[in-house]
């Protein structure tokens, strides 16, 4: 896969899938520059579809994040442009239908656009937006496991 300096991970709405893969991202490489010598400084940011720009990250999602110490307290929704596109070498989605409208807004975006489900079947992962403490629970651990298995590349 090569370097990447920037991540930018993307959902709809930016309060609670992607958000909780930007901070479990952070942490994840954040532990992994400790182990190595190499200082792994990737930045990563998230960004919506349809973004609620400005909001904070999803209640349930926040406490679920912190119960697993992810923070995400600092987190406000924003909205995905061509900017963020040009200056993030990889971009990371939930969905294939997330794939194809970015795709089909930015086509620059091709190429370096990946499910973030990649490494794990290419699963997607479901908006838990408004359902149960187990439906958050569960994509929180899809979250967890796709981003365990994309920092092997990173």
């Amino acid at each position: 896969m090569g370097m990447f300096n920037s991540i930018l991970v993307i959902c709809a709405g930016n309060i609670c899938r992607s958000p909780t893969a930007e901070y479990l991202l952070k942490d994840k490489l954040k532990g992994k520059s400790k182990e190595s010598s190499a200082d792994s400084d990737i930045k990563v940011s998230s960004a919506g579809l349809t973004a609620l720009v400005g909001k904070d990250a999803e209640t349930t999602a926040t406490s679920i994040a912190l119960t697993n110490n992810i923070d995400m307290s600092n987190h406000k929704g924003r909205q995905l442009n061509s900017a963020l596109i040009a200056e993030n070498d990889l971009i990371l989605v939930m969905e294939e239908r997330h794939l194809s409208d970015l795709l089909g807004q930015y086509p620059q975006a091709r190429g370096k656009t990946f499910l973030l489900g990649k490494w794990i079947d290419d699963k997607e992962i479901p908006d838990p937006y408004r359902k149960s403490k187990e439906a958050f629970e569960h994509v929180y651990q899809l979250i967890e496991r796709a981003c365990a298995a994309w920092t092997k590349y990173l």
